[in-house]
């Protein structure tokens, strides 16, 4: 017998509609972060620094400490 927690449910969704859901959640914040005017924290894969992306354009890479 399988037993679930109500962590483990997915309401019947699968990990493909939920993986869809969180990516446009991700991206409906972000939208709502450049029209505040509140940078946005990405990480830059090349340079292998995050870094903060604001709403002009403009990079600001963080320092570590």
């Amino acid at each position: 017998m399988i037993r679930q927690n109500e962590l483990d449910s997915t309401c019947g969704l699968s990990d493909e509609e939920l993986t869809k859901r969180f990516q446009e959640a991700v991206r409906i914040e972000n939208e709502i972060k450049k029209i505040k005017g509140v940078p946005i924290a990405k990480y830059d894969f090349d340079k292998k620094a995050p870094y903060l992306e604001y709403p002009d354009g403009r990079k600001e890479y963080v320092e570590k400490a």
